[in-house]
C-alpha cells in the first residue's frame, strides 16, 4: 500500500520506509521454504556484543506443523488472535541471559535480539512479505508449551505471510490497519550534547 510509505524528513532507504506492520494477511498465500530460510540467514548475520548471538527463534509454518502453529497461536492475545488467524507463518524470538564462551551474565540480549528480528524484518520488505512484531502473548504458555530453557526470555511473536487488504479484518482491528502511520520529532527522541536536548537539523 502505498500510502503506508513512512513520510520522514529526509529520505531514507526505500526498505526501510516501506517497512510497516500491517494486520491484514492473506490466508491463501504461504512463505516459502526458500524465504523462511532466507530470513533466517538475515537474522543470523546480525550484529551482537561479542559475537554472542544470543538470540533464539521458534518457527511454525502452518502447513508442515499445523499443531506447533495452533499452540503457538494458543498463546496470543484474543486481539491477535483475530487477525494472525490468516499469517501462514509465525515465530518466537527468545533472548538468552548468559555469554556462551565465559556463561557469565549479558546485559545485551534483548539488544542483540531485537537486532537481528530488525535485520529479518528488513529481509521481510524485501522479499516483498510483511512481517508483524507482537507483544500480545503469554510468555510463561508460550515457555511450557514449547520447553522454552529457564535463561531464555521470550520476548516478541512475529507474524510472517502476505499483505491483504484490509477487508480481511474485522471492524476494529480494520479501523487501525487504516489510520494514517506516524512518528514523534526527531528531536523528542534523538538527543544530542545532554539528556532531552534534541537533535537538530
Amino acid at each position: 500500500m502505498s500510502d503506508r510509505i513512512a513520510q520522514t524528513s529526509r529520505p531514507i532507504h526505500d526498505l526501510l520506509a516501506r517497512r510497516w506492520s500491517t494486520r491484514a494477511f492473506d490466508a491463501a498465500k504461504p512463505v516459502s521454504r526458500e524465504q523462511l530460510i532466507t530470513l533466517l540467514e538475515a537474522g543470523r548475520w546480525a550484529p551482537s556484543c561479542n559475537g554472542d548471538e544470543p538470540w533464539r527463534y521458534l518457527v511454525w509454518d502452518r502447513k508442515r506443523d499445523p499443531e506447533g502453529f495452533q499452540k503457538a497461536f494458543d498463546c496470543l492475545s484474543e486481539n491477535n488472535r483475530k487477525w494472525v488467524k490468516n499469517v501462514p507463518l509465525l515465530m518466537l524470538s527468545c533472548a538468552g541471559s548468559n555469554f556462551a564462551a565465559t556463561g557469565k551474565p549479558n546485559r545485551w540480549t534483548q539488544h542483540d535480539t531485537g537486532a537481528a528480528s530488525t535485520s529479518m524484518a528488513l529481509q521481510a520488505a524485501a522479499l516483498g512479505l510483511a512481517y508483524h512484531q507482537m507483544g500480545g502473548f503469554d510468555a510463561d504458555k508460550a515457555r511450557a508449551a514449547f520447553n522454552v530453557p529457564a535463561e531464555y526470555t521470550p520476548m516478541a511473536m512475529i507474524a510472517v505471510g502476505y499483505q491483504a487488504g484490509a477487508d480481511v479484518l474485522d471492524e476494529e482491528t480494520k479501523a487501525k490497519e487504516l489510520r494514517p502511520r506516524g512518528r514523534k520529532p526527531l528531536a523528542e527522541r534523538f538527543f544530542e550534547g545532554g539528556w532531552g536536548k534534541g537533535v537538530t537539523a
